[in-house]
């Protein structure tokens, strides 16, 4: 490519702060070839990050050799293009995965379930949810840990289902979220206080662009144990719940959190 082409921004030096796409400058009235080529090759990864194949049975390998039990679920949708296009399916527990959560006795007191799940992103929990789940361990105090367990084509809401079959007082799910061009393996995290079937958005907290570029694990740690604390103690998840780790907690109604 002739750079000699190539009108450059005078504001190209910004770009060292962030990873959009500014001040790619110009050729004529068109992008750069190399602005061009940059852009088709994260949008390629992009798509190739929801349609990689979520290898479950390598992830449980992972975690069971660093020392976590592991059960092993699947949402309604049979299918990436099903799951793709019938989002209600991806949120719905196949019934023949129910026995597998089934226990043969009562759950202990303060059970946090774990879900890891491929969600759009596949390439997220197999980067990234081994380290989240080590730096999560060593700060649980009495939260008891439940099986952690790795569910294929789900949605978010599939976490509440798990949980509420689980009996468990809470439910983390740490999900591949939908790629971006410059994070096609960001992880989210949702937390819901008594998971149980039919619970609403607004009744979840999230903890977002958990990759390297991103939030990091130790941060996003400390994000998720303040949550699970707040929320043992106001009851609930949600709206009710502000994620505030450095200050007061702010509670309320609609109208004093103002949501």
């Amino acid at each position: 490519m002739n750079r000699e082409l190539v009108r450059a921004e005078p504001w190209h030096t910004l770009s060292r702060w962030t990873s959009a796409r500014i001040a790619m400058g110009r050729a004529g009235v068109s992008t750069p070839t190399q602005a061009l080529l940059e852009f088709n090759l994260d949008h390629a990864q992009a798509r190739d990050a929801i349609y990689t194949p979520f290898d479950s049975d390598a992830l449980q390998r992972e975690f069971q050799l660093a020392g976590f039990n592991t059960l092993a679920v699947r949402s309604c949708a049979q299918s990436r293009t099903e799951y793709l296009r019938r989002p209600d399916l991806g949120a719905a527990l196949d019934p023949r995965c129910i026995a597998t959560l089934t226990q043969s006795e009562a759950p202990k007191p303060g059970r946090l379930s774990v879900v890891i799940a491929d969600g759009l992103s596949a390439l997220a929990p197999a980067h990234h949810a081994l380290e989240v789940l080590l730096s999560l361990r060593q700060g649980l105090g009495d939260w008891q840990l439940d099986d952690i367990v790795v569910a294929s084509q789900a949605r978010v809401a599939l976490a509440d289902e798990i949980g509420e079959q689980r009996g468990a007082e809470a439910v983390l799910m740490l999900i591949g979220e939908r790629p971006g061009l410059k994070s096609p393996d960001s992880l989210g995290a949702y937390l819901t206080y008594s998971p149980r079937k039919g619970r609403m958005d607004s009744e979840r907290n999230c903890v977002s662009n958990i990759h390297r570029s991103g939030l990091s694990y130790a941060a996003a740690t400390s994000k998720l144990l303040h949550l699970l604390a707040q929320a043992r103690a106001l009851g609930t998840t949600g709206i009710a719940l502000k994620e505030d780790s450095t200050g007061p907690l702010i509670h309320g109604s609609r109208e004093q959190t103002g949501e």
